[in-house]
Order: structure tokens, then sequence, then C-alpha cells
């Protein structure tokens, strides 16, 4: 492999990764915060313990989160220095904001949280954990409006002197419409992937450990399965919007989706496909009439365009090349985003049926589902983006720059190699770490609390509340 190759896995491996920890952060904060603003009103201790078990657990991952986050932004200079000299001019103001206001907001009102459990008043201390909640979300939209540039460039110029693109319009590039349709998606995929964390450990210590803290648990499942399910909704709803943008933006990326290789009106989608290697025949396909003109157009009856009117479209556009993604890897990320999401809604829907009116589950599935549970939404979001960055190949920028053209020009294949060996080994080790960190916390179930009210001395040294 030559030095773009073994780039774009490198870039692909520290993504996907990095984006473990993101969602488990999203829907977790809100979670705790939930959980806390319940113990503040009804001063019920069981309240109180989840908000500092499931507190604790956050704060790993967020820490880790940080942590792997950073080698992100490296890469550009490192890797991709042609596309960063390209689209810096734009790409590099959401995420200077993000770093600077979105990142900061959170890790400082974070930190008023940490250590501010025996310093502030019990609503002030509960704001600084909303506050960072609402910091996650901002630090999101600013990295999902910069990301959605390269699926639709908007707010720009190119300028043909410097063989650059610059901003001339950074509302344009807030207001994408392809970030108005990702950021719901995406947020709603995070509240189920930290509302099946909530459920996965509580239904654990309801199956291991039945008698030790079985009421608190028991409110523990029924929030992380209700977040799930209602989550799962909304997701389903958010997606099928960003389904009809992607179309209208990136219909090359549908057809991929469908392995459309001929324009069709209606258009089915199929279930399931067997064929060739490369997608480009098929052998078998089940399918459901008219779904993917829905999907794509919002009509049962739409025209969605196939991947061989496509490639001719674009060939005479920008000129001779292939300018299809590929095509199986495409088809089955977007299936299996699906198909997991699904699952997890149906794990989530089966503990809160198996626990109705104060039941104690004692099945042995439910444990196994309970193992699986925290993991199923985090696979799907990462096929998710799987199939939104390699649907969009060959571009880096879609119809501006091919990915190709985006490496760094002075950077061998053996340089790229050792640090893909460096980093891949690096979060291995990480990775070890971050799971006995938080095997060893969720073992120890709820922790002894102290409910009685903080008070106001101002000379009392600071503690960190774990």
């Amino acid at each position: 492999m030559d030095a773009l190759d073994i780039a774009r896995w490198q870039f692909g491996i520290t993504t996907v990764y990095h984006f473990f920890f993101v969602p488990v952060t999203i829907g977790l904060s809100f979670l705790v915060a939930g959980l806390q603003t319940a113990w503040w009103r009804t001063k019920k201790e069981k309240y109180l313990k989840l908000t500092k078990f499931f507190g604790k657990l956050f704060l790993i991952n967020f820490a880790m989160g940080v942590a792997t986050g950073i080698v992100q932004e490296f890469q550009f200079g490192m890797n991709w220095s042609d596309y960063s000299r390209f689209v810096g001019d734009i790409f590099g103001a959401p995420l200077a904001i993000e770093g600077l206001l979105a990142f900061f907001l959170e890790s400082t009102f974070l930190g008023l949280w940490i250590f501010g459990w025996d310093r502030l008043k019990p609503g002030v201390h509960l704001a600084t954990i909303w506050i960072a909640a609402v910091g996650t979300l901002l630090s999101a939209y600013f990295i999902l409006a910069a990301n959605s540039f390269m699926q639709h460039p908007v707010g720009y110029t190119f300028n043909a002197a410097k063989n650059r693109a610059e901003l001339t319009d950074f509302g344009a590039v807030l207001t994408n419409k392809v970030a108005l349709v990702t950021f719901p998606h995406t947020i709603a995929s995070c509240f189920m992937v930290g509302g099946a964390f909530v459920a996965g450990i509580a239904m654990w210590h309801l199956v291991r450990h039945p008698a030790r803290d079985a009421e608190a648990f028991l409110t523990a499942l029924r929030l992380g399965g209700a977040t799930l399910i209602i989550a799962g909704l909304a997701t389903v709803v958010t997606g099928d919007s960003q389904g009809k943008v992607m179309t209208e933006v990136q219909p090359m990326k549908m057809a991929a989706a469908e392995g459309l290789y001929e324009t069709k009106q209606p258009a089915p989608f199929s279930l399931l496909t067997i064929g060739t290697l490369d997608g480009s025949k098929s052998v078998y396909k089940l399918e459901v009439p008219r779904l993917l003109s829905y999907l794509g157009t919002g009509s049962v009856n739409g025209q969605v365009k196939g991947i061989n009117a496509l490639q001719s479209e674009y060939e005479q556009k920008y000129g001779p090349g292939d300018y299809s993604p590929n095509i199986p890897i495409t088809y089955w990320t977007f299936r299996a985003m699906i198909t997991v999401g699904f699952l997890a809604m149906a794990g989530g829907a089966w503990m809160l049926w198996s626990t109705r009116r104060q039941r104690m589950p004692t099945s042995k599935w439910m444990l196994r589902t309970a193992l699986a549970l925290p993991l199923l939404p985090l696979v799907g979001m990462s096929f998710g983006w799987i199939f939104t960055e390699m649907g969009r190949q060959p571009w880096a920028v879609f119809g501006l720059m091919p990915t190709a053209a985006g490496v760094s020009p002075g950077t061998t294949a053996a340089e790229v190699l050792t640090s893909l060996i460096g980093f891949t080994a690096l979060y291995g080790v990480l990775a070890v770490v971050e799971v006995k960190l938080l095997l060893k916390y969720i073992q120890a179930g709820l922790p002894e609390v102290d409910t009685t009210v903080p008070s106001d001395d101002s000379d009392a040294p600071l503690a960190f509340a774990y």
C-alpha cells in the first residue's frame, strides 16, 4: 500500500476508536444530569447514589475521549497537509470554535461539578452538570458542521490563484442543510447509546446481585430503557430526513447504499442482496417495493438515479475517473447500522417488559442481553460513520477535492505506517485501561453517600467527590 492508503487506514482507525467515547459522553452527561435533578427535587438517596455511580463512569469515559480526540486534529497536519491547505480557511473555523468555546465550556463546568459537591449550593452545583452537558451538544454541532462541509460544501469561494477554498459566509457553513439534519440524527443516536449503557449495567446488577440496591437499579433500568426506545424512534425519524437530504446533495451515496446501478422509478429497497464481491451484479435480492423511492425522495413513486447514470454525469462534470465508492462496504454498513439499531431497541423493550410491575429478572438470556446492549447502538453508530465517510469517496470534499489530492506530499508510506502501528498499539493499551476501570467501578456497585446539605464554609478545602 502507498502513503494514501495507509493514511486513510490510520485516520479511519483513530476516528472510529475516538468515536466510541463521544456518544457515551453526550448521552450519559444528560442522563447523569437528569438523575441529579431527580435527587435535587426529591432528596431520595437512590438518585444521589445513581448520580455518583454513573457520574464516575461518565468521567472515566470523558477523560479517555479527550486523550484520543487530540490525535484527530494532529493528523490533518501530519498526513493530510494538502487537504488542510485547501480547506483550512473553512474547516478550521468551526473546529477552532469547538475547541475555544464548546470544549472549554464543558471541561470548565465539569471541573466545577467534580470538585463542587461540598463547595457549591445544590442548585448551583446541579447547574454545572447541565451546562457541561449542553457544552457536549455545542461541541458536537461545530464538529458536524465542519464535517458537513466535506459532504456538501457551502459558504465558500474558490481562489484559483492560490488553489484553495476561502470562507465567504460562515453562517452558511453553520446552517448547512446537511448539518441541520445530521445533528439531530447523531444526537438521538447518542441518547440511544447513553440509554443502553445505563439500562445494560442496571440489568446486569439486577440479575447478578438482586438483593443489592434493587430499587435504585430498577429505576436506572426504566430510565435507560425508556431513553433507548424514545431516542431510537427519534433516530428513525431524523434518519429519514437525513436520507432525503443525502439523496439531494450526494445521490451517488444513496445509489451505492442500495447497490442501484440503473436508474429506477419507483425504486425498491433490498433487505438482502447476494452478488459479486464488487457489487456490480446481484444473484438474489429480497426487496421491499418502492421503499428506496420513499427514503430518497419522500414519494413512493420518486426516481432514484443509478450508479451508471451518475458516473456518466460526473465524468462530464469533473473529468475521467471512477466516482463510485466501495459498493459492498457502503451497502452493508448502511444495513448493519439499521439492523443493530433496531436490535438495541428490541433489547431495551424486552428489559422494560421483563421488569414491569417491579418484577425481578432472573433469566440467563437477560444477563447476556445486558452484556450486549451497551455495545449495540455504539456499534450501530460506528457503522453509520463508516457509511457516511466511505460513501463520500472518492472525494475528501464532495465535488471539490479528491481524497487522493489531500494527502501530505512529503510523507512516505514507511512514516505513516510507523505512526499507524504506534497509535494502534497505544490505543490498544488505552482500551485495556478503559475497560478495566469501567468494569472495576461497575462491579463495585452503588457508592455510599452523604445526603446532608453542604455548608457554605468558604474555607473548606477543595476535594474530589470520588
